[in-house]
């Protein structure tokens, strides 16, 4: 083979992998991973929530939005409803399946730090192959939840009914299990989780409660009072024991 014919039959990545122009963008993609799981909550999905999850106005998510029907990724319901179609739902879950993997790839084998995993995901997301990924899921393969304790689509095990600490009684012991996707998005909050240690798999006691100063938490013989608006991202598993204060 000589230099001419490699210089002629050398592939360009950035050109192969050029998204087709009928096919959802990396941003539609982005807003089908959130309308998912907004869906999975079981509570309506309308655009004002779009608006507030993705930090946009509601103009530009009503373009998206109407993008999205036009590709039939979604369709409107009573009321402004939006509800993922099964092509939608099927893209959606393949979004997330992937992020969460990646974010298990960079906790697990390069041992990036827990609060960075989800930031890093989202950048190396639209540059992950099909070969990539394979190799990916040979090595995190088992996992079924991502680092912060979300369920990945496709996994076989089953998640337990969880509670937000937020309404658990002072007395009561609690493990957490899972910080909301949505605080994912606000890396400073998931900094402050993991130098406190509250996550999940950690098991705590709830010391006090007020809608006004927080929630009080008690671990290893150390307290630590937490807003309300940080124990609301907060699911877990209450123990049906209690302790004496």
């Amino acid at each position: 083979m000589t230099a001419s014919s490699i210089a002629v039959k050398r592939d360009n990545p950035r050109r192969r992998h050029t998204p087709r122009s009928d096919g959802p963008t990396q941003k539609e993609r982005e807003y089908l991973e959130v309308i998912y799981y907004l869906a999975m909550r079981d509570t309506p999905v309308i655009a004002a929530e779009l608006a507030r999850w993705m930090g946009v106005q509601p103009p530009t998510v009503t373009h998206a939005v109407g993008q999205l029907e036009q590709k039939r990724y979604i369709e409107r319901r009573e009321r402004g409803e939006i509800a993922l179609t099964s092509a939608g739902t099927a893209l959606a879950e393949e979004v997330v399946r992937r992020h969460c993997l990646l974010e298990c790839f960079l906790l697990h084998v390069l041992e990036l730090p827990w609060h960075l995993v989800h930031e890093e995901a989202v950048r190396l997301e639209p540059a992950l192959s099909a070969t990539m990924e394979g190799y990916i899921l040979a090595l995190v393969g088992n996992a079924t939840t991502c680092p912060h304790g979300n369920p990945i689509p496709g996994a076989a095990a089953s998640q337990p009914a969880l509670t937000s600490l937020l309404h658990v009684q002072p007395g009561k012991q609690f493990t957490i299990r899972r910080v909301l996707e949505e605080a994912e998005e606000n890396t400073e909050l998931l900094q402050y989780l993991e130098s406190n240690e509250l996550l999940p798999g950690k098991q705590l006691f709830i010391v006090d409660a007020s809608a006004t100063y927080g929630i009080t938490l008690r671990r290893c013989n150390h307290d630590i009072t937490v807003s309300p608006e940080v124990a609301s991202v907060l699911l877990g598993e209450e123990a049906a024991i209690s302790f004496k204060l």
